[in-house]
């Protein structure tokens, strides 16, 4: 393979915006340069580490990819393949997260904390590290690749790169240093080394305990809710098969506990009144720009700025801390010992610098709110269909499903120690609808056949809100 060689660039810039986890599908790419080349394994098949320089107007995003060259490409691989080279080079290039016969490496260098060229492998204190397991890409929309090693690692490759330490590792590791029962352990990572500018290294992956026994708060969420939506007249909630109140209420309690790790782990501090009133300006200009983005949130525009203008108009300072940032039943997972959380990131639009900013506590619970929201719409998706009689049937179902499992789990982490949602109903309608703009956006320009389901949850809040007025 020739890492600068103009055709290769050409044919990753045809195959990245067809990815899941690519963020620039609202525009074409102007141009994509290869930034670092690493080679992980020489022969047939070889592995080669690329950071890709992604131009789109203005802006100029990374990511990363294990590259997969073989002679013959099996069968297995041919859904993964890149494009073919001619000439003297290996032939087919493929996305190499998905081949078991090379991811294994990154297991082996974590392991041995070896360096090669501008990576570096890294474990974690204490940790020992099996390497003679493969790794399987978990089959699941998201804007990462996770590989899962012999059922007991999982590795996230975090595919947009942002700069310095990403935030997952950087809070998974202070919160195992606090004891938290409520995160996975962590077992190594792989990060890029500054660039002579200095700086932090950038992330690359995080290894973790795999949590073989869990099942995933949005699966067991749409569980419920499909049973609730067969249920005969007259609608009782509790009643259902698969009500999901109970567990709703456990994860609000293990969602107040991980607050208080985060707090004992990176501090308290407070927001006085003119920050808390740059917030709202903040969140009042992500509405500007989601309306002119999506015009089917234009109608609820007034309503939404309305709950802004209430926060903004406080004079309450706020005490924050460090957050999850991007808090929704997909982050969370129920095992044999209880709720466990994952993923802190933060939101994959927001900035590094947003990501790591202090916040409100119950901005993650506004995060959860909105989830089961949407837990309660998604099967109803595409149903344009659906006469109007039964639609505001099913509308109705909706709302009983998210209601019921809202106030279990702001009750269960108010219980838990948690600042009560119900003492703080400005605030928290306020991240509502923040939230609620930001999935808009988000959805318009990754999954437009998503789009319904906030929009529609979005006309029960902004008439919460006109109510208010």
């Amino acid at each position: 393979m020739r890492p600068a060689d103009p055709s290769l660039e050409r044919l990753l810039a045809g195959w990245l915006p067809r990815q899941r986890w690519f963020g620039g599908k609202d525009g074409p790419i102007d141009h994509l340069t290869i930034g670092t080349t690493t080679q992980l394994l020489t022969g047939d098949p070889a592995l080669h580490h690329l950071v890709l320089d992604v131009h789109q107007n203005t802006t100029t995003d990374h990511y990363q990819l294990l590259l997969g060259t073989r002679h013959h490409l099996p069968d297995r691989l041919r859904p993964h393949e890149i494009g073919h080279l001619a000439g003297d080079s290996p032939g087919h290039l493929y996305d190499a997260a998905h081949d078991p016969d090379l991811t294994r490496i990154l297991l082996e260098h974590m392991a041995r904390e070896t360096s090669v060229g501008p990576l570096r492998f890294r474990h974690a204190p204490g940790a020992d590290i099996r390497a003679d397991l493969e790794g399987a890409p978990v089959m699941a929309e998201q804007s990462n690749t996770s590989l899962v090693f012999g059922g007991t690692y999982i590795c996230k490759l975090f595919r947009r790169l942002s700069p310095g330490v990403n935030p997952d590792l950087e809070v998974n590791l202070a919160l195992s240093r606090e004891g938290c029962t409520h995160v996975p352990a962590v077992h190594g990572w792989i990060e890029l080394e500054p660039d002579a500018a200095g700086g932090e290294p950038v992330t690359l992956g995080l290894l973790s305990e795999f949590l073989s026994t869990g099942t995933d708060g949005w699966r067991l969420a749409l569980t419920s809710v499909r049973d609730w939506y067969a249920q005969p007249e007259p609608l009782q909630a509790a009643a259902a098969g698969g009500d999901f109140a109970a567990e709703a209420g456990r994860l609000g309690a293990a969602t107040a506990e991980v607050h208080r790790d985060l707090a004992a782990a990176f501090g308290v501090t407070r927001a006085a009144a003119d920050e808390v009133r740059a917030m709202a300006r903040g969140m009042a200009e992500q509405l500007d720009l989601a309306g002119a983005a999506v015009p089917e949130l234009r109608p609820h525009a007034p309503a939404i700025r309305a709950a802004f203008d209430r926060l903004a108009a406080g004079t309450e300072a706020l005490r924050v801390q460090r957050v999850h940032g991007d808090y929704h039943l997909g982050q969370v997972m129920r095992t044999e010992s209880g709720w466990v959380l994952l993923d802190f990131e933060g939101e994959p639009a927001r900035t590094p610098a947003e990501r790591r900013a202090p916040a409100h506590p119950l901005r993650d619970v506004a995060g959860m709110l909105r989830s089961f929201e949407y837990a309660a719409r998604f099967p109803l998706a595409g149903d344009d269909a659906v006469p109007s009689g039964a639609a505001d049937a099913l509308e109705r179902r909706a709302r009983a499903w998210a209601e019921r499992n809202r106030e279990a789990f702001c009750a269960g982490y108010a219980a838990a120690g948690g600042p009560d949602p119900a003492a703080h109903e400005t605030l928290v309608r306020a991240f509502e609808l923040d939230k609620a703009v930001y999935e808009v956006r988000y959805e318009a320009r990754n999954r437009p056949s998503w789009l319904p389901v906030p929009l529609r949850s979005l006309e029960r809040l902004a008439g919460v809100q006109r109510s208010i007025e």
